[in-house]
């Protein structure tokens, strides 16, 4: 399907009035709440949803365009072509070429950049103020009518083939790609966002193009933009820079429930070159903006999200068997995955998983202790404000309250919510997170050595570390 063409009739105005409405209500100055500016809300003829934030003092304007169409929604035989679709975005348009494209963002000082996760592709645009016009326009190119060049898709190919050989090299990228497709099977969220060598080989321009016409859509968009730039101004430069977008769902992709994820097995990733095993363990979690977050969260920091947390302290302060090791909730939109991330050398596989489980069982057991809990509260706390310090983290912020539905008070109440966490909430959510069951465990690293060292804990099944290209 050849692009579109740009439409020549004249923009019409905002389907909607600007309204505006507060994203935090004002609190007293003295309560040390954090405050989002206020926002404006508009939607343009063709359904693109858009939100405006005036905010100085810098002469700087920061816009982030979220797409509901992530690795999610891939096709079951194209793994990977929501992240590939997104990087082939920024090299041409009907319009321009991927080198006036870059001389044009250059040359006001500007950048417009492109990600992808489980669940969105995003692109963002930072500008001074008096050239955002021009940049909103150019993103609007960039989603309306993308030319995919049929010479840049066969060299993002190239190099997105030679990356997976160079991944190899990696072990930790394997071991969390191997996690990643162990624990979700074949749920939408059970292959990396890159996908895969064996699926990307095969994608065509016209993949491409289907991609973009069947899933990428104003109707399945929002629009974010904060700094010096006046909201009404917003919605009729977004009216002009979005005029003729067309395609895309109604709605988003409706994903399976992804409440249960594998437990109970071990996968051996065999790379007989390895002198160390990298670790990952995991079992259910939650769904992003999940009443659990919060206890969830504060628990976590202490049991091995922190930097002095049980198990920093017990693995690698006391034992001495690793430089690292992390335990983390990640949470996307249909569910979500409790894990812990480590390595060690070979011969000390079993002994980095027996230790982790004990600490993890302590707190399944009991909870955390109230002096650990104020402790995380107070670094959560701390930490927070930095999120919402720049115009780009504030548009990344809102985007993901409306994206995922958090609630416009989810920045004033969040240090609230946080601080109001008891110990009794944190022994809750530890026993309905923390391997009730018995956990997923996959490790990469020579087989020959590691699978000796695993009776006890569950079926072995051991796979090359070439599966993972």
């Amino acid at each position: 399907m050849a692009p579109r063409a740009t439409s020549k009739k004249k923009a019409a105005p905002a389907k909607k009035a600007v309204r505006t409405k507060k994203a935090a209500s004002k609190a007293a100055s003295t309560s040390g709440a954090l405050m989002l500016p206020t926002l404006h809300e508009s939607t343009t003829s063709g359904g693109l949803k858009v939100l405006a934030a005036e905010r100085g003092p810098l002469p700087m304007v920061a816009a982030r365009l979220v797409i509901r169409a992530g690795s999610a929604a891939d096709p079951s035989d194209k793994h990977g072509l929501a992240d590939f679709t997104a990087r082939l975005l920024r090299r041409g348009t009907a319009k321009m070429s991927a080198d006036e494209l870059d001389e044009a963002i250059e040359f006001v000082g500007a950048s417009i950049s492109v990600g992808s996760s489980e669940d969105v592709l995003s692109l963002f645009v930072t500008t001074p103020a008096e050239h955002f016009p021009a940049m909103l326009s150019v993103l609007g190119q960039l989603v309306r009518e993308p030319s995919f060049p049929e010479r840049e898709v066969e060299l993002a190919r190239e190099r997105a083939l030679a990356g997976f050989s160079n991944d190899l090299d990696d072990p930790s990228v394997i071991a969390d790609r191997a996690f990643t497709r162990a624990l979700w099977g074949n749920h939408p969220y059970g292959h990396d966002v890159g996908g895969s060598a064996a699926h990307v080989k095969t994608f065509t321009r016209e993949d491409l193009v289907r991609f973009h016409r069947e899933r990428m859509g104003p109707r399945v968009s929002l629009l974010t933009v904060v700094g010096a730039v006046n909201p009404q101004q917003v919605a009729e430069e977004a009216e002009k820079a979005f005029a003729g977008w067309e395609g895309g769902p109604e709605a988003p992709v409706e994903l399976p429930p992804a409440d249960t994820v594998a437990t109970g097995h071990v996968l051996l990733v065999d790379k007989p070159d390895q002198t160390q095993t990298q670790v990952r363990i995991g079992g259910p979690g939650f769904r992003v903006g999940h009443p659990d977050y919060f206890p969830s969260t504060t628990m976590n920091n202490a049991l091995g999200g922190g930097f002095t947390s049980r198990l920093v302290n017990e693995v690698r302060v006391e034992r001495g068997l690793t430089y690292g090791i992390h335990s983390y909730f990640d949470m996307m939109n249909a569910g979500g995955v409790f894990g812990i991330s480590t390595f060690t050398q070979t011969d000390k596989t079993r002994e980095i998983i027996d230790v982790s489980l004990a600490e993890v069982a302590k707190v399944r057991r009991s909870g955390i202790s109230p002096a650990e809990l104020k402790k995380a509260q107070r670094y959560l706390a701390g930490l927070y404000p930095l999120r919402t310090e720049t115009n780009e983290s504030v548009a990344s912020v809102i985007s993901d309250i409306r994206v995922h539905g958090l609630g416009d008070d989810w920045v004033e109440k969040f240090r609230e919510r946080l601080l109001a966490v008891k110990t009794k909430q944190t022994v809750e959510v530890a026993a309905k997170y923390l391997y009730a069951k018995p956990p997923l465990i996959v490790l990469l690293g020579r087989a020959e050595a590691v699978k000796p060292l695993l009776k006890g804990l569950g079926s072995v099944t051991v796979v090359p570390a070439s599966d993972y290209e």
